[in-house]
């Protein structure tokens, strides 16, 4: 059986974090942990002004990978287009698995709960925290759409709205 091909990343690459969405590497440095040499990926979340280092024969079991590609992410636009999927469940229930997506970091997930959770005119007035899980699964979608596209993240964000809009 082949063994799994390590990812390369070079400095300046996007690449994404499944808890914190997009980053980008800043670059390597080796350090000493426990007596063991380790080297460690530098990733810069400049929205959350936040620097993570992963040991880098780790990164693939964390789940850090390259951006989607173009074809995943019109996939994930494809899953906005469609009809939002109306739950009955307990609305506790239905956070944890849209936590759950969006945390997963995978495009075409975090699309689900952006479609499921856009307010329509139709709708009753939604939560707080419906709101607030809308808008944090819009602005991690709209970062990997944002470094797909070279755009900037407002202008992202505005796209996928406007792209639900016209569905």
């Amino acid at each position: 059986m082949a063994k799994k091909q390590a990812l390369v990343y070079q400095d300046g690459d996007f690449v994404v974090y499944p808890t914190h969405g997009v980053g980008k590497i800043m670059g390597t440095e080796t350090t000493e942990i426990a007596g063991q040499s380790v080297k460690l990926l530098i990733i810069r979340f400049e929205q959350d002004r936040m620097t993570l280092r992963v040991p880098l024969d780790k990164a693939m079991t964390l789940g850090l990978r390259t951006l989607s590609s173009r074809k995943h992410m019109d996939d994930a636009i494809t899953t906005l287009q469609s009809k939002a999927k109306v739950r009955r469940t307990m609305w506790s229930r239905r956070a944890q698995e849209y936590e759950a997506k969006i945390k997963s970091g995978d495009p075409v997930s975090i699309a689900e709960v952006v479609r499921d959770l856009r307010k329509r005119d139709t709708q009753t007035e939604q939560s707080y925290s419906e709101r607030q899980m809308y808008q944090a699964a819009l602005e991690r979608l709209a970062r990997e759409f944002a470094a797909i596209e070279d755009i900037d993240q407002d202008s992202a964000a505005s796209k996928i709205e406007g792209l639900m809009d016209a569905a």
